[in-house]
């Protein structure tokens, strides 16, 4: 396949995909970010990644934003937001952090394709994002890509909406964002 005519596959996806996200989840989930003590972040592999990206733009907009799993990520607490990116919405290890944070008096938001999995039943917000797992087993929708790169790359473009929607309600543009960016380079 000619580079030009999959990235053009790719973004149609991602189109389908995103056109189908209800917006009044990612407001409650934005909405939920805004309104939290600090905020954690966590998913596995490349959904991982995605979740990441998030905690940054959240720290370069000045929240307490914290990656589940690093060295120097503090105890969640009470007020606090844990949000967690899994396609499948089963993997064990988020669930069980997802747990912990409810035992804890946190909230727990997810995105992911299967709102009725593990995870979405512990979420008091949740984002279906109407891709496809990486086996393919569940889903909404059909994608030429393999295993979970819709979702992944669905989870990155919503992440970023939200950001968006953040800095619209904090009247915060990107160039006043750029003074929380590392500068010890």
């Amino acid at each position: 396949m000619k580079t030009h005519i999959a990235a053009s596959s790719i973004l149609l996806e991602l189109e389908r995909t995103l056109h189908l996200v209800r917006p009044e989840e990612i407001e409650v989930l934005a909405e939920s970010v805004a309104n939290a003590g600090a905020i954690f972040v966590a998913g596995a592999g490349r959904s991982g990644l995605m979740m990441r990206a998030f905690a940054m733009r959240l720290m370069h907009m000045g929240f307490r934003a914290h990656v589940v799993g690093e060295s120097v990520t503090p105890g969640i607490a009470a007020g606090d937001l844990l949000v967690i990116g899994s396609g499948s919405g089963e993997t064990r290890t988020l669930a069980a952090m997802a747990a912990k944070a409810k035992s804890l008096g946190a909230e727990v938001a997810v995105l992911t394709v299967v709102p009725e999995s593990t995870l979405g039943q512990l979420a008091s917000a949740c984002v279906i994002v109407p891709a496809a797992t990486k086996d393919g087993s569940t889903g909404m929708a059909f994608t030429a890509q393999p295993m979970g790169s819709l979702f992944e790359q669905s989870l990155l473009l919503l992440l970023d909406t939200i950001i968006l929607h953040l800095m619209d309600k904090k009247a915060l543009e990107g160039a006043a964002m750029f003074n929380n960016h590392a500068n010890l380079e």
